[in-house]
């Protein structure tokens, strides 16, 4: 990244993913081996940081890629 480029921040698109499958995030919690709580921080967007096993489950139990997952985009309210 460059001087002048925005900063960036990595957003997540669980509950859309969700939503399309009709699954609860308790349903996935189950699936995965993850608290719900912590799938919640994930949905959220409020994770530092997800092990590749964790993603690897969520991309199984969602049918999905990580860049369906997640996103890379200007972050939000920073100049």
């Amino acid at each position: 990244m460059g001087a002048g480029d925005a900063p960036l921040s990595v957003v997540c698109h669980l509950d859309r993913l969700l939503e399309r499958r009709g699954m609860t995030l308790t349903e996935l919690s189950a699936q995965v081996g993850v608290t719900v709580a912590n799938l919640s921080v994930l949905k959220n967007n409020r994770a530092k940081a997800i092990r590749y096993s964790t993603l690897a489950a969520l991309c199984t139990a969602l049918d999905c890629r990580p860049g369906d997952l997640f996103d890379v985009e200007p972050a939000a309210g920073i100049p």
